[in-house]
């Protein structure tokens, strides 16, 4: 399963991650969030060895949303070594954000 990450574990959880971490970020009144969540949660469990994939509600952790400049929901955003490798805006079905997490890492 995703795990959920805050201001305050973020760095630990996300920027000092030995894997590549996939974080979406969402909000409780955002449709699209949640069918997506589904498929981050599937992805989670097919991928788990070579990708963390975390969520940070930006309601309640503003910080980082604001830092990475997270205007829209859902956004995803992949971190390799503490750094931003690839972002998405909008739900993208399953099999294309397993293909973009492959073309990422």
């Amino acid at each position: 399963m995703s795990v959920n990450v805050s201001d305050a574990t973020f760095q630990r959880d996300v920027l000092a991650s030995s894997k590549p971490v996939l974080v979406d970020f969402w909000t409780e009144w955002c449709a699209p969030c949640k069918p997506l969540a589904v498929s981050l949660d599937e992805l989670s469990v097919e991928l788990g060895d070579t990708i963390v994939i975390a969520k940070v509600n930006a309601e309640t952790s503003p910080n980082v949303a604001n830092k990475y400049g997270v205007r829209g929901f859902p956004t995803m955003l992949i971190f390799k070594d503490g750094e931003v490798a690839a972002s998405r805006s909008g739900a993208m079905p399953k099999q294309k954000i397993k293909e973009w997490i492959a073309q990422s890492i």
